[in-house]
């Protein structure tokens, strides 16, 4: 037990205000002792001889007078070989272990350690006697999963050590000593597979951060086409509830192009948590053909946990997700809902008694979500490889009001904005992405300017569709009727997808680019029509052709022999005057 203990002065739902006498630390880990229970909490104030404390936990049975034993440890993370395949909440506790010490209800102050100590894993060294190291870089391999896991310098450990001894290869816990070191003052340290690091503070131990520019191939067509996101990006899901935001965020994590993929549920509803459980374990790998868990990590805090874990759970996600950025992997961080966690903050900031912001969100809102977003971003590694963290959050502003400020806050930091729309969900248009409202800052996989033209025609269609909607079919122009129809053909066959179909749900980038390269040539061709009901009937022969043609295998001889019929079929309404 440690020998810094503070004394209880005051309690407001799950905070706490402490008076102590020996040194507190901002973010410092405390435990505040009820009866036999240790109820986890973090230092978010210090003033004068007291500290503010968010307990993590309810805090029922603490009263005034109480005891809090201070630890002078940061709020930490393990790092370390057994990380994925495993769900955890906000605290790194694995929930598994936790069920099985609790049954179905939790007991507050129960806690696990985040990876076990009796697993032994296969170490192999690459650093030998006589290297040169600086944080970051790598002492050994494990195999982990498909993954190859890297043993790194611990990042806490700063200036350059020297190996004196490394292990050789063979079978060690993450506990067991696998290299000794000295740095250049003579000071002797000794490493192993598991090192901690505070979640509060990023992980910089990379040479240096680079643009990010590559496409991260979803194989989500309205995405890669319309509103792409890089490697080491960030975007934003906004919408209604009920929109299709974490169905989006499942398709996505399971179809992108990036090695390990986090979920952090931070203070999403429990039956959409589990569903996510369920679902994950049973769906297959496109790119091995196993389950999906081998590399995938969820973070799971639910609406009914308590509040100050939200947050936990966030930095736990990001700190984890630039562990695997470290060894050169791609990472996708999928954040539902930051909504929630800003609801968290709100409602800590309200205990605080700080001056509020708009819609009594803090006033330093913008800043955190920035902060948390940054974290993302492609890096050269020491060893000159790259890795990278793509953030996609999503928002659930109430009303679909995409005015409030957390949207509005998270706008202005993000790189691309999928808002989700509730008209095309109750329309059943998967994905319900708003091919107007939505947009982005990066380069997708197919050519701007066929892109551009593409919108253009939306754009178009779609004033032409208000305008009908007060003058009727009958009072709109020939010209413009077979224009609201080439915008309402493009959305039908390329904007949504069949996410139940084999092939139709995703469609890779070579893929996109043919197929759309055809749409375009269709979408700027002059078409003659004798009436409307002619055009009409042309265009909904022509959906249903495109839509056949989307769910054949392009390596099929049928994928050609389809493609050639609606070249046929367009050639009958060409326009040649």
């Amino acid at each position: 037990m440690s020998d810094n203990i503070g004394k209880i002065v005051g309690v407001s739902g799950n905070l706490l205000m402490v008076e102590f006498e020996k040194p507190v630390s901002q973010n410092e880990v405390a435990y505040a002792l009820a009866g036999e229970q240790r109820l986890k909490s973090e230092v978010i104030r210090v003033r004068s001889r007291y500290a503010e404390l968010q307990v993590f936990e309810d805090t029922s049975g603490l009263r005034e007078n109480g005891q809090v034993e201070f630890t002078g440890e940061m709020l930490s993370v393990e790092l370390g070989p057994g990380l994925l395949t495993q769900i955890f909440d906000g605290l790194q506790n694995p929930l598994p272990k936790l069920a099985e010490r609790c049954g179905f209800f939790l007991q507050r102050g129960t806690y696990e350690i985040a990876l076990p100590r009796n697993i032994k894993w296969a170490f192999t060294p690459t650093a030998k006697k006589g290297d040169r190291l600086t944080a970051g870089e790598t002492l050994g391999t494990v195999p982990e999963g498909i993954f190859q896991h890297r043993i790194m310098l611990p990042f806490s450990w700063r200036g350059t050590w020297t190996v004196e001894e490394i292990a050789p290869a063979g079978d060690y816990t993450v506990e067991q000593v696998i290299a000794k070191l000295r740095d250049e003052q003579g000071h002797q340290r000794e490493a192993t597979l598991l090192q901690r690091w505070p979640v509060k503070l990023p992980i910089k131990a990379y040479a240096e951060r680079l643009r990010p520019t590559e496409p991260m191939v979803t194989k989500v067509r309205i995405i890669d086409t319309f509103f792409p996101v890089s490697r080491g990006g960030t975007y934003c899901i906004p919408g209604p509830f009920g929109a299709g935001k974490t169905v989006l965020q499942q398709i996505t994590s399971r179809y992108a192009d990036v090695d390990v993929v986090i979920v952090a549920a931070c203070g999403e509803r429990a039956g959409e948590v589990v569903e996510t459980l369920r679902e994950f374990p049973e769906l297959t790998d496109p790119r091995t053909g196993r389950s999906l868990m081998e590399r995938t990590l969820i973070i799971c805090n639910t609406s009914s946990m308590p509040v100050a874990a939200r947050e936990a759970s966030v930095y736990t996600a990001v700190t984890i997700a630039e562990y695997y950025r470290q060894m050169g992997l791609h990472v996708l961080l999928l954040a539902d809902s930051t909504s929630r966690w800003a609801q968290a903050l709100r409602e800590m900031s309200g205990r605080l008694e700080e001056i509020p912001g708009e819609e009594a969100f803090p006033a330093y809102l913008q800043s955190v979500i920035a902060a948390f977003y940054e974290r993302g971003g492609l890096v050269k590694l020491k060893d000159g490889n790259t890795g990278s963290i793509t953030i996609g959050g999503t928002v659930s502003p109430a009303g679909g009001n995409f005015e409030e400020p957390v949207t509005q806050s998270t706008l202005k930091v993000v790189g691309a904005f999928h808002g989700l729309s509730r008209e095309r969900s109750d329309q059943r248009r998967y994905p319900a992405i708003h091919p107007l409202e939505s947009w982005t800052k990066y380069t997708g996989v197919v050519p701007v300017e066929q892109v551009e033209f593409a919108r253009g025609v939306l754009r178009d269609g779609n004033e032409v569709n208000q305008m009908m909607k007060v003058v009727g079919e009958e009072g709109t122009p020939m010209d413009d009727f077979i224009l609201y129809l080439k915008g309402e053909f493009l959305d039908a066959v390329y904007l949504q997808q069949d996410a139940y179909h084999e092939i139709d749900a995703a469609t890779p980038a070579e893929r996109q680019r043919h197929v759309f390269g055809r749409l375009h040539k269709i979408l700027k061709t002059k078409m003659k029509f004798d009436d409307k009901d002619g055009a009409r009937r042309f265009f909904l022969r022509l959906t249903q052709m495109t839509k056949d043609w989307n769910r054949v295998d392009m390596k099929a001889p049928e994928f050609a022999a389809q493609e050639e019929q609606i070249e046929k079929a367009i050639a009958e309404v060409t326009d040649y005057a």
